[in-house]
């Protein structure tokens, strides 16, 4: 028997079959891709850790052999938020995005991954922060010197804020004011304030991006309350 195609039933049937071979075709094409997707955050972590380290040469060919030469894993921690060390925790798989995200979980529940690293004899502490900018979420590492009362280095990137104002936070010319800050006196913690006066060049502070003062904002938060913690572990 003949099918009717200018039948209505024939286009919501000939719909549903689209949606479902064109739905199976994409899931499966995801499914398949995961582990490379997988990989490529891993990798792309790992290159985020060691520009804060301030290493050169890092790029995706070569951030695994070097994230494994300066990186100790044996001696990478995770915190809570006191400041005490949980144990049965790799820091590397802890997803702090995906925490801040979650505002079921209380912020006093979540995890505090410590990356130490050995650069020439020199022990260097690694601290991710997550927060929020203009647009959406913002985040970075921040590398605290064997001193553990200054800064080493310092990265920071964005997701959707606006090209040439608030996304101007991954520039050098930004985060490179952190560079020697100082973040605890003598076991006080120390907050370092993102400024629009032109004071950046004074003790605790660095200068906004001009435009982008609501995600220039949003790093001092998430530097001020995520490096509150590490101080407390630093002073243990």
């Amino acid at each position: 028997m003949a099918i009717d195609k200018d039948k209505n039933g024939y286009t919501f049937l000939f719909s549903i079959l689209m949606v479902i071979v064109v739905g199976s075709g994409l899931a499966a094409a995801s499914y398949g891709l995961k582990p490379l997707q997988d990989k490529n955050l891993r990798v792309k972590k790992k290159m985020d850790i060691l520009g804060a380290l301030k290493i050169e040469g890092v790029d995706r060919k070569t951030a695994e052999d070097l994230y494994a030469q300066y990186i100790i894993e044996d001696e990478c921690i995770v915190l809570d938020a006191d400041g005490n060390i949980r144990d049965g925790i790799v820091a590397f798989d802890v997803d702090i995005k995906t925490q801040f995200r979650n505002k079921k979980l209380d912020p006093a529940d979540r995890d505090f991954p410590l990356y130490v690293a050995s650069i020439d004899g020199s022990t260097k502490y690694v601290i991710p922060v997550v927060g929020s900018g203009l647009w959406g979420p913002i985040w970075g590492y921040v590398a605290v010197d064997e001193d553990k009362s200054s800064i080493y280095g310092a990265t920071f990137d964005h997701k959707t804020e606006t090209p040439g104002l608030g996304a101007e936070i991954k520039q050098p010319f930004f985060y490179n004011q952190y560079l020697k800050e100082v973040i605890s006196v003598d076991g006080e913690y120390k907050k370092i304030k993102v400024v629009k006066d032109g004071s950046g060049a004074d003790d605790f502070k660095v200068d906004g991006i001009t435009g982008g003062t609501i995600t220039s904002k949003g790093v001092e938060e998430m530097v001020d309350r995520t490096i509150q913690v590490y101080v407390k572990y630093f002073n243990k």
